[in-house]
C-alpha cells in the first residue's frame, strides 16, 4: 500500500474544506514522513542500529555498548524503533526471562546509510571541532 500526505485546504469565507493525498514528500509540513526522518535521525537510533548489526542484543548488551544512555531513553528508543518495524524484539520463555533485540529487514535495508553517518561523524569531527572553534573566536565578545 502506498504512502500518501494529507492536505486539507479550507477556502475562506466558506464553510468547507478539501483534502488532497499527496505522494510522500518530506519538505511538506503535513508529510508523515518526517517523523520517519526524526526518527532515524536521533543518535541514540543510529547508534542502537549501529550496535545491532552483527548480532541480535540484550537490552544490556546494548545500553552497556552505549555509554551514557539512560535505561529510559534506551526503553523508548527501542520501543519506537520496534513500532516503526525496525528493530523485532523477542521474548525467550525461559527462567529468567530473555529479550532479544534484533534489526529487522527494514533497518537492514537502512544499516548502510546510518553507518556511513556514524562513520562521516568519526571522521569529520577534527574539522567540526576546528570550524566551532573558529567561529567562536570570530564571534566571543
Amino acid at each position: 500500500m502506498a504512502s500518501w500526505c494529507e492536505l486539507a485546504i479550507r477556502y475562506p469565507k466558506v464553510t468547507m474544506s478539501k483534502k488532497i493525498l499527496l505522494p510522500p514528500d518530506a519538505f511538506l509540513k503535513v508529510c508523515p514522513s518526517r517523523a520517519v526522518l526524526s526518527r532515524v535521525g536521533q543518535k541514540w537510533t543510529v547508534l542502537s542500529m549501529v550496535a545491532l548489526q552483527d548480532s541480535a542484543l540484550r537490552f544490556g548488551d546494548i545500553r552497556r555498548r552505549l555509554e551514557g544512555v539512560s535505561q529510559k531513553v534506551l526503553t523508548q528508543t527501542l520501543r519506537a524503533m520496534e513500532r516503526d518495524g525496525l528493530v523485532e524484539r523477542r521474548l525467550y520463555d525461559e527462567r529468567p526471562l530473555r529479550v532479544e533485540y534484533a534489526l529487522s529487514p527494514l533497518a537492514r535495508s537502512l544499516l548502510p546509510i546510518v553507518s556511513a553517518l556514524k562513520d562521516w561523524a568519526e571522521q569529520s569531527l577534527p574539522a567540526i571541532e576546528r570550524h566551532n572553534r573558529s567561529f567562536d573566536r570570530k564571534f566571543a565578545a
